[in-house]
């Protein structure tokens, strides 16, 4: 038998000698393959990375392939690209084929989705309201991960790509006003707010989200009478606080907001719905008593409209007429300022990424990050989204589930 006093020798030597250094094990980074194929909808002129983001990615030892003239409409050449350190592609099917993610605004079209291979990860916007109803069953067949970057979430719980583009349709929705209000397009001759002597032209804006807030604030800057009309009286006061300044707000009372449509001379479509159509809250007969000359911008089209009088309209014919109103209901605003919008989807994408490949790869990110999980409608070729499954009549799979089991 040991005595304890000996014990206490023992260990006592055994903890001065010489140890074995334990460090901690670096966790391996994964080089992606990117790919940015040419978006070939005459409708879609943004882009998902911009050169200087490129350059990011490659210094951080990912791969950029970019299909010659991806760039051309957001004013970015192959060039920019070039000596970001990107390969440029000369065919889609390249990007498609040697691309482990694919990286595009607008949803892919059949002839794409062929051009893809299986446990290909797809990122980028859904629009389902314009998609074939079998768009879901041809990725599903590829057997793809799909993440709809129009769903993602960020740290406070928002949808960073809705917000941003939000604020810029907002902004973008007075300049197009005032553009109509002009002559230019044979409008009434107008200036977006006032000079000294002449009353200021008046803007009526439907909803108080974040399109309304930015579309009050570039009508507010340019001097013009603004008045919000949105149901929800947090959303209204919430929007006084974030542009500092006392506007008209009401409830959408028809009565009301019939009598301020007589008397307006912009009137900005602005409503949200999160599930389903915009509510369409401008009849027709309220349109006809509106003045000759004044303008509609119909944001809320990709939605259906809340004007009874929208139909969809194009970039390259963007107007019509109608009761001697000018309505303007192209759903893709954003798109009409393609190099801010670009820059803008290039913000977000570029630092989830970079994380992607700190983590060792998309996949491993979709494990520990519930706000990019938030964006995923197809994991390796089966649904996980309930709402399009039960809208599109097709089985689905719970996410968490599938994730666990490690399928």
């Amino acid at each position: 038998m040991i005595s304890s006093k000996e014990l206490i020798e023992s260990l006592s030597r055994g903890a001065l000698s010489p140890q074995e250094e334990t460090l901690e094990v670096a966790r391996k980074k994964g080089n992606m393959y990117i790919g940015i194929p040419k978006e070939i909808s005459t409708e879609e002129k943004r882009l998902a990375l911009v050169p200087d983001d490129v350059a990011l990615l490659v210094n951080n030892g990912h791969q950029v392939l970019v299909e010659t003239g991806a760039g051309k409409n957001a004013h970015f050449e192959d060039n920019d690209y070039s000596e970001a350190g990107a390969q440029i592609a000369y065919t889609a099917n390249d990007v498609y084929t040697k691309s482990d993610i694919i990286l595009k605004v607008a949803p892919p079209l059949v002839s794409e989705i062929n051009m893809m291979k299986p446990n290909q990860t797809l990122i980028s916007a859904l629009q389902l309201t314009i998609q074939p109803k079998d768009f879901l069953k041809h990725l599903m067949l590829k057997k793809v991960n799909a993440i709809a970057f129009d769903w993602l979430r960020d740290e406070s719980d928002i949808y960073p790509v809705i917000r941003y583009m939000s604020e810029i349709v907002g902004g973008t929705s007075i300049s197009i006003a005032e553009e109509y209000l002009s002559n230019i397009h044979d409008g009434p001759g107008l200036i977006m707010g006032g000079v000294s002597g002449i009353s200021p032209t008046e803007v009526i804006i439907l909803g108080a989200g974040t399109v309304g807030e930015f579309a009050a604030r570039a009508a507010l800057g340019r001097g013009a009478i603004v008045k919000v009309f949105d149901n929800s009286i947090y959303r209204l006061r919430r929007l006084q606080t974030m542009i500092g300044a006392r506007v008209f707000t009401s409830t959408i009372r028809p009565r009301i907001l019939g009598r301020h449509l007589k008397s307006a001379d912009v009137v900005i479509g602005a409503m949200r719905s999160t599930n389903g159509r915009t509510p369409c809250i401008v009849t027709e007969e309220m349109v006809t008593d509106m003045k000759a000359g004044s303008v509609i911008v119909d944001v809320s089209i990709d939605q259906g409209g809340c004007f009874e009088t929208s139909k969809v309209t194009t970039h390259s014919d963007p107007v019509f007429r109608k009761h001697g109103v000018t309505h303007y209901c192209v759903p893709n605003i954003a798109s009409r300022v393609s190099r801010t919008a670009s820059i803008a989807l290039s913000n977000i994408f570029t630092p989830m990424l970079v994380r992607a490949g700190d983590e060792g790869g998309l996949e491993n990110l979709i494990r520990q990050d519930i706000q990019v999980r938030n964006g995923i409608y197809i994991y390796k070729g089966l649904l996980t989204n309930k709402y399009l499954g039960e809208a599109f009549k097709i089985p689905y799979k719970d996410l968490e589930l599938l994730i666990m089991s490690g399928k």
